[in-house]
């Protein structure tokens, strides 16, 4: 017998190699997570063990489902297509997808049959079997088979032993876990077709992406249709041309983001808020170059764990320059300046700096994936028992920060140590366990994300939920003790002894581009009065109130809104036609009476007339709401 532990610390006995999802019993359970490893429901127990469920409603859950239903379509299409080759099926953020070399085209036409199909295998309710096989024997499998992608892939596995999934005769490579039939997946929708090349180099073959979703219930798909095609309406691309907010361009290089006025009003607004808060919250402001030695990177390790997402070094004078990926070895040199005391901790750094990381090509998605990008960043230099302390602080922070921006709910996670990594086992327990306490003390639900930490350190990501209901990941919140190690960075302790400084790395944003891509999708355009770049916009009935306009907008400039006036001989209906398609919050219609009486008629943006109203009275409404930051009601 062996003691097996379920959630809620509930502790059972078993016989030893009784299957997990036995144990379990849980009928929402998609796969389970054995003493931190997810694992399929049938993986046998033959000691001690504590044991999760992984549900549909957790992230890795969800991953499991979706790579479950890439296998299903997968096994559809070699059913349809036998000489269809398979490359890579992974699961992303609302869905799967799979790269597929077909001698024959796969159109848009053709995916109703094999979506028809994968009912099929769903009817059939096959089980799925983990299969281990020899590395060797793997590798000569798929030859037989004629798969030089998956052969390929085998070939970068260090491991004697890989794991394959069966269910009724197709076979993938593939680690698991999966769900234990296929009779699980009940809803799907193969969504698009898209070009990809393999391995997203441009010089291999251009395949053909499958792209797919599915859930648990109609009910849920449907749900989840239903937002995408609102989320399609609210594309921060579509947006920002139609608003003139930015443009990208390939003369100057692709994913590299071009801000254009009105973008870089709101760009302006969101940078001033956030310093301002940052100075309020006891951080200093930094600036660091654009470009650091090969020499920086080698200490910081980035050279070893990120050399693929850096850009080719620069010659200068016989030195190797790198544009910088990060920011975190510039602020280490500034702290480095001079000797600090266990007074002058914590310090905060903060930067808006721009960083560049190499991006493929076929990867780039308008503000959300570029190759050159602001970060909010910031670095606080700690005593090892201000960790707890100040994490509470940044967590209270973050979260009020979004809040002002219309965000009210989060997810978040804890990331463990990863495979990939540097450090003692030691130094993460206690940074891991940090981390921990501080999410604990200020009362967040959060999930464990089991190796997804950086190669320095632990994290907490922060998701936020945005008004259709999707989760972006923006802030992120990482413990290291590898950086001060790699450059000596110390402060004197009471003692006078030397000791090691803690960073604490902390986006909130992530960076200003792809914030600016979530609002733009959150709000759909429709920004609220303290970040729309045209404020309040004036329009006139006739010419001869063009006197009167310049007044009012003298008046509403001078207490600070962003105003501008339409004088043209346009009808005033498409003038508010016009203000609208712009989302301008405010229009102030001007007509003969509301010249005499020192009024102005009040249109708000998708909501219409609201009626007459003394110019100081709106003043004094818009300026407290764009002060006050709220949202118009």
């Amino acid at each position: 017998m062996i003691k097996v532990t379920l959630p809620g610390g509930k502790i059972v006995e078993a016989p030893s190699g009784s299957l997990a999802g036995q144990v379990l019993n849980n009928k929402d359970a998609l796969a389970v997570i054995v003493n931190g490893k997810p694992s399929d429901l049938s993986t046998p127990l033959t000691a001690d063990s504590v044991i999760q469920p992984l549900l549909f409603s957790d992230e890795r859950g969800r991953e499991v489902f979706w790579h479950s239903a890439s296998h299903l379509m997968a096994h559809a299409i070699k059913e349809l297509n036998p000489q269809a080759i398979l490359t890579i099926g992974p699961a992303v953020e609302d869905g799967f997808y799979y790269d597929i070399d077909s001698p024959v085209p796969i159109t848009e036409e053709y995916l109703p049959k094999i979506e028809e199909k994968m009912r099929e295998i769903v009817g059939r309710n096959i089980t799925v079997a983990r299969k281990e096989m020899s590395k060797v024997d793997a590798i000569a499998f798929f030859k037989a088979r004629g798969d030089n992608y998956k052969v390929e892939i085998l070939a970068d596995i260090a491991d004697a032993t890989v794991t394959m999934y069966e269910q009724e005769g197709f076979i993938d490579l593939c680690r698991g876990p999966h769900v234990a039939s296929t009779g699980v997946i009940k809803a799907f929708k193969l969504t698009s077709i898209a070009g990809a090349y393999w391995r997203g180099d441009e010089r291999n073959k251009m395949l053909t992406r499958l792209y797919g979703t599915a859930f648990p219930s109609q009910a849920e798909l449907d749900a989840w249709l239903k937002m995408i095609e609102e989320s399609k309406k609210r594309d921060h691309r579509r947006l920002g041309k139609d608003l003139d907010l930015f443009s990208f361009h390939d003369d100057g290089g692709p994913g590299l983001a071009y801000w254009h006025p009105k973008g870089a009003i709101i760009r302006r607004a969101i940078e001033d808020f956030w310093r301002s808060e940052h100075e309020k919250a006891g951080y200093d402001l930094v600036f660091s170059p654009h470009i650091g030695k090969a020499k920086l990177w080698e200490t910081s390790g980035h050279l070893s764990f990120y050399k693929e997402s850096m850009y080719a070094p620069i010659d200068i004078e016989g030195q190797k320059y790198y544009l910088k990926p990060m920011n975190c070895p510039f602020h280490i040199l500034m702290y480095q300046t001079r000797q600090r005391s266990y007074r002058d901790l914590p310090l905060r750094y903060c930067e808006l700096g721009t960083v560049y990381r190499y991006e493929r090509s076929g990867t780039l998605h308008g503000l959300m994936r570029v190759r050159g990008f602001t970060q909010d960043d910031a670095h606080l230099f700690v005593t090892p028992d201000q960790i707890t302390g100040e994490v509470q602080k940044v967590l209270d922070f973050v979260l009020n920060i979004f809040k002002t921006f219309g965000f009210a709910e989060f997810s978040v996670f804890l990331s463990t140590r990863p495979k990939e990594s540097v450090g003692s086992d030691e130094l993460w327990e206690v940074s891991t366990n940090a981390l921990r306490a501080a999410l604990e003390k200020s009362g967040l639900p959060f999930e464990v994300d089991e190796g997804g930490g950086v190669f320095y350190g632990p994290k907490i990501d922060i998701k936020i939920k945005d008004s259709i209901g999707r989760l972006w990941q923006c802030s992120t919140i990482q413990v290291d003790f590898n950086l001060p190690e790699r450059f000596d960075v110390t402060y004197a302790g009471e003692d006078g002894a030397q000791k090691r400084t803690v960073m604490i790395h902390r986006a909130l944003f992530g960076s200003l581009e792809r914030f600016f891509g979530i609002l733009i999708e959150h709000y759909a355009g429709n920004f609220p009065l303290w970040l729309a770049p045209v404020q309040a916009r004036i329009l006139t009935i006739s010419n001869d109130l063009e006197p009167y306009a310049r007044q009012v907008l003298e008046k509403l400039s001078g207490a600070g809104l962003r105003a501008e006036a339409d004088l043209s001989n346009d009808k005033i209906a498409n003038k508010i036609r016009k203000a609208e398609t712009e989302k301008v919050p405010y229009m102030l219609v001007l007509g003969k009476r509301e010249a005499e009486a020192g009024k102005v008629a009040l249109r708000k943006h998708g909501k219409g007339d609201q009626g007459a109203i003394m110019l100081d009275d709106f003043l004094a409404l818009a300026t407290t709401e764009a002060r006050e930051k709220r949202l118009r009601e």
